[in-house]
């Protein structure tokens, strides 16, 4: 009888212990899906940024190139033109006019 009575308490104890596990393991559970989520999410969010990391770096390329074949195709540099520059009209009136200049 009083080896029926521990064993008895023995199952109880290991039965509780069987069910802190199980409880333990649910919240392991959660805690994983969670983090696989956030992970997923991360991995996306990682991969946007490196495609917008690749798009400036061809867009700067494609400056840098447009720059460059610029600089090829006019192979005189004019000097700054002033800021506000007067020239004299062709039409005979004395008074100077202000005439529009396109900078390169």
């Amino acid at each position: 009888v009083e080896k029926n009575l521990k064993l008895e308490e023995k199952i109880t104890m290991l039965q509780q212990q069987n069910e802190e596990l199980k409880a333990r393991i649910e919240q392991n559970t959660v805690i994983t899906r969670q983090l696989s989520e956030e992970n997923a999410n991360l991995q996306e969010y990682v991969e946007k940024e490196v495609e917008e990391k690749k798009k400036l770096s061809r867009t700067n390329e494609e400056l840098l190139w447009k720059l460059q074949e610029g600089d090829a195709v006019s192979p005189v540099k004019l000097p700054p033109a002033p800021s506000t520059p007067f020239y004299r009209c062709s039409s005979g009136n004395s008074s100077p006019a202000k005439v529009r200049t396109l900078r390169r």
